[in-house]
């Protein structure tokens, strides 16, 4: 277990902005984390449960304790169902995502490809509910085991407990700030059922003659579209894709594809379109562009990057210009997907 004084979060947010936390605790076993809890004391608080930060902006020092899982690789098979073609595969809350999703390729279990390189680890995935190309955690989670900071006890939600949606979790809302996540276990299959209708996957696979790709070739698509459009954070701070993608009604998108003929939009029911906020904030003139040392990435408008010693106010504020000129040229909001604090 560490406890640190006066620590610096520089290598714990992607941003790279390096602001300071008053304490922080790190558990590398479910014992540590219960032990952390029922020790917290009311100077203590606030309390800011992090992993390696990928999806937060970190506005200025945080005045509170920092709680965080050791990040290591820990991935244990806790279940096969060999008739039902399922895997369980149990994984400590501080093993990057992607790691998991490489074994799990590696090994025949099915199911995370589309979701390749991004960012975070396995306990981020339970609570942001991440996804990509059409493929989100939600679709995976079978439980998430974590530790009640009030009681410091042990419990196991059901993937249904979490109210996943879009990019949402009980975790980010009723939950927010009372679990620490110790493990989380993912329901993968044997059987390899590809998902290629999203985004420009087919198009990709296509330029590489491939028609059927095997789980390996999907895995290796999705991480060449990601790298061509998103930029490493180790070279320039970004937390990824900074907003959602908004969900409006059809009559809203019919309004709007009668000024916007090709206006890209996804179905999500008969009620509902999802419009990319990278192509609206494309439209008004963002990409590519900046305020001071806060950006929006050249190639992919839904990136705010760090330009070179910009300060989390600085992308705050850049964050916001943005989405008035969304609202203002499409009457639609648009709102965060990166945790502001």
């Amino acid at each position: 277990m560490k406890d640190l004084q006066d620590f610096s979060l520089l290598e714990h947010n992607t941003f790279g902005i390096d602001a300071k936390c008053s304490r922080y605790l790190e558990y590398s076993s479910v014992e540590e984390a219960m032990e952390i809890v029922r020790a917290l004391k009311d100077d203590d608080r606030p309390l800011l449960l992090l992993g390696e930060g990928s999806n937060l902006l970190l506005t200025g020092d945080y005045q509170g304790t920092v709680i965080s899982p050791e990040n290591r690789f820990d991935v244990e098979m806790v279940k096969s169902d060999n008739q039902a073609d399922s895997v369980y595969l149990r994984c400590w809350a501080g093993t990057t995502f992607d790691e998991v999703v490489a074994y799990a390729v590696e090994k025949g279990y099915h199911g995370m490809e589309n979701l390749s390189l991004i960012p975070g680890e396995v306990g981020a995935s339970a609570i942001q509910n991440i996804g990509a190309y059409g493929a989100e955690a939600k679709d995976v989670i079978s439980e998430v085991q974590a530790v009640e900071i009030a009681t410091g006890n042990t419990l196991t939600f059901k993937n249904d407990d979490c109210e996943y949606s879009y990019r949402q979790s009980k975790f980010k809302h009723a939950w927010k700030d009372k679990y620490l996540i110790t493990s989380v276990t993912y329901k993968l299959s044997r059987t390899f059922t590809p998902k290629l209708d999203y985004g420009n996957i087919r198009a990709k696979l296509e330029e590489k003659k491939i028609q059927q790709p095997t789980a390996q070739q999907l895995r290796d698509t999705v991480i060449e579209i990601r790298q061509e459009k998103l930029p490493d954070p180790k070279i320039q701070g970004n937390a990824g894709s900074f907003f959602m993608n908004p969900i409006v009604s059809h009559e809203k998108y019919e309004q709007l594809a009668t000024e916007y003929p090709m206006i890209p939009h996804y179905t999500i029911d008969a009620q509902h379109e999802k419009i990319p906020a990278g192509w609206m904030i494309d439209k008004c003139g963002w990409k590519g562009r900046n305020l001071g040392k806060a950006g929006v990435h050249s190639k992919q408008a839904l990136v705010l990057v760090n330009l070179g010693g910009a300060t989390g106010k600085d992308i705050l504020h850049l964050c916001e210009t943005i989405r008035k000129d969304v609202k203002n040229k499409f009457d639609i909001e648009i709102n965060p997907e990166v945790n502001i604090r």
